[in-house]
């Protein structure tokens, strides 16, 4: 069932661009990005070797495009090895981007450097840079692209600009080394599968501003704990699997303004112990704490009204589930795998002697 539900809902938590995922392929590619610009051109920057002494320095050649008075970074070779500095200025015009796919695939680049003009940074751009210990972003970068930074799975540290507004789909998905991050205030979204796969990221900073979290945004964030993440009142949207086998989490509050608890958002976060529902809540959707062994007990507010199929899929710990409402719709396989006793108001309406098989009793009759 495990399997189904990654390819129901998570799918795009394996990889980048290129291997599966659940959104299409757009027709402007890094790769296309990289090899359709016009006037393209090379120039040769040197690279210093800051790994083991029997490895020998390259030139690679960086490849650019000029528009206007703008210079745009399009690639680089990919025998490029050890410390880059991109140039501030080529043919005495300023870099400003760093073009899709740029630098993908440069696994053997260890550190980045880019200058203090820059304003833009490609989807994919440093994508599969998997020697790559640091880069440098430069507060003049007010975008970072898609999958930026995919699976640069030697990152152990970056820093965000107060400059960026939101943190794309994928971009620090399969950075297995990353262990903390502080979002600046500046961003309001966080994007789907941004930190996927950041199996060492152990510290992570919401701030306040944030109003939307991406489906699997923290997806297999192994390492996360309770204490090391806070999502802000200001959040009102979280999505699919967007803490799906945070194995490590054990208790969470939702915050006010969310009105829906998504499907697997706690799937399989085998940890869970505790976890606060606010009354706003109308809806919890397909798969929403599947799998989640160490759950006890849970309280329903009464605005809630539909409850989705496997929603407590062999939450093999859970023994009391509360509601404070009238009876919802639910499906038949809510509690599939599970044996709770369900608890419900004296004056509350549409319950039975059970509840998609599962015996009900009042509150009052609680232990």
């Amino acid at each position: 069932m495990k399997h189904l539900i990654s390819l129901l809902a998570f799918s795009f938590l394996i990889g980048c661009d290129g291997e599966k995922s659940n959104v299409a392929p757009s027709k402007d590619s890094p790769e296309e990005a990289a090899t359709e610009a016009p006037s393209e051109r090379s120039l040769e920057v040197a690279s210093s070797e800051d790994k083991p002494p029997e490895a020998v320095s390259v030139n690679p050649n960086l490849k650019y495009e000029i528009k206007g008075d703008t210079v745009t970074i399009t690639g680089c070779n990919w025998r490029a090895l050890g410390t880059l500095t991109i140039p501030k200025t080529i043919e005495g015009k300023p870099v400003n981007s760093i073009g899709g796919g740029a630098f993908h695939n440069c696994s053997r680049l260890t550190s980045i450097i880019i200058p203090d003009i820059v304003n833009s940074i490609g989807r994919g751009a440093f994508r599969n840079c998997t020697s790559l210990y640091s880069i440098t972003i430069p507060n003049s970068v007010t975008s970072i692209g898609r999958d930026a930074l995919c699976d640069c799975r030697h990152l152990t540290s970056v820093t965000i600009p107060d400059s960026v507004a939101s943190i794309e789909e994928g971009t620090f998905r399969g950075c297995s080394s990353l262990t903390s991050i502080a979002i600046p205030n500046s961003v309001t979204s966080i994007g789907e599968g941004a930190f996927a796969r950041c199996t060492s990221l152990f510290n992570i900073a919401i701030p306040d501003g944030v109003t939307s979290i991406g489906a699997a945004a923290f997806g297999r964030c192994t390492s996360l704990t309770s204490k090391s993440i806070s999502i802000p009142d200001s959040v009102t949207t979280i999505g699919d699997g967007a803490f799906y086998d945070c194995t490590s989490l054990t208790s969470i509050t939702i915050p006010d303004g969310v009105t829906c608890i998504e499907g697997g958002v706690f799937a399989y976060c085998t940890a869970l112990t505790s976890i606060t529902i606010p009354d706003g809540v109308t809806s919890i959707r397909k798969y929403a704490f599947n799998g989640c062994t160490s759950l006890t007990s849970i309280t329903i507010p009464d605005d809630v009204n539909s409850i989705g199929e496997k929603t407590f899929w062999r939450c093999t710990s859970l023994s009391a589930i509360t509601f404070l409402g009238d009876a919802p719709k639910i499906e038949n396989d809510a509690f599939e795998g599970s044996s709770p006793t369900i608890y419900r108001e004296a004056d509350a309406k549409g319950w039975g002697d059970t509840f998609a098989g599962r015996p009900v009793k009042l509150i009052t009759a609680k232990p």
